[in-house]
């Protein structure tokens, strides 16, 4: 009897950790696309509107300032609290130095559709990526830039060979690690279904990269970015003295992008 109890007592605990593990995924879900608090915007004159279709169905969209005949093209991936509309200011300035532009929406965020997850938005970025390659721009023409959420979808398309160079800005070493870092000992890779580790794929990624970094970001601490660079082969790192994590290009802007076209350039 007391055996029956005790396995009874064992298999009712089980089931609430596993209620409670999955809740707390859900809630660092929502937390981590907070899709609800991000307003929809207008696309801004002087961009081409493209409504992509993921591999999955899911329907995206993407802006574009295309590049000219001799131009590279640098694919910007957003944050996780903005829309593409937000980054059309960083677009319009990269495309009078001198690149094509195209900004890829993620599922859920503005006006394109479905619930985002870390695999839908590898997908979704492909589908931005695979417009260009049908129009037979080589990776070699293609530099990857994120920010922030965006830096892990822009280091795994660089780990699948869908670009020639990668600018990441404000990036994590992975979303558990963020996690763990603010709150030390709790059990991050259990409770976070979306883990975006650009540190485990970083020895793959053989692309020249750069790292943006403020040394005072309170989000993504500045540890993270340095510890990327160095382990990055081909990784090297512009720190933003007294950068914060939403106040680099307020900050240093004219010298964070002559940074990245010179660093875009360089053969």
């Amino acid at each position: 009897m007391m055996v029956r109890k005790a396995s009874k007592l064992l298999g009712i605990a089980a089931a609430v950790s596993g209620v409670l593990v999955l809740s707390s995924r859900e809630v660092a879900r929502r937390y981590l696309f907070p899709i609800d608090e991000v307003a929809r915007r207008d696309a801004p004159s002087g961009f081409e509107r493209h409504a992509l279709v993921a591999a999955d169905g899911a329907s995206v969209r993407a802006l574009e300032l295309p590049a000219g005949a001799e131009q590279d093209t640098i694919v910007l991936f957003h944050n996780n609290r903005a829309t593409i509309e937000e980054e059309s200011g960083l677009a319009r300035a990269l495309h009078e130095r001198g690149f094509g532009v195209l900004l890829v929406e993620y599922r859920g965020y503005g006006h394109s559709r479905g619930t985002p997850s870390e695999e839908g938005l590898y997908l979704d970025a492909e589908a931005g990526l695979h417009l260009l390659s049908e129009r037979g721009v080589g990776a070699d023409r293609i530099i990857l830039f994120g920010t922030s959420l965006g830096t892990g979808v822009a280091a795994e398309m660089a780990r699948r060979g869908w670009g020639g160079r990668l600018v990441l800005v404000t990036p994590y070493t992975s979303i558990p690690d963020l996690v763990t870092d603010a709150v030390p000992f709790l059990p991050a890779s259990l409770l976070v279904p979306d883990h975006f580790d650009t540190l485990s794929k970083a020895r793959a990624i053989r692309v020249p990269t750069l790292v943006v970094h403020g040394d005072a970001d309170e989000i993504v601490p500045h540890w993270m970015g340095a510890r990327l660079a160095r382990t990055l082969p081909q990784g090297r790192l512009h720190t933003v003295p007294g950068g914060r994590h939403g106040d680099l290009f307020g900050r240093a802007g004219a010298q964070i992008l002559e940074e990245v076209v010179r660093f875009a350039r360089a053969r």
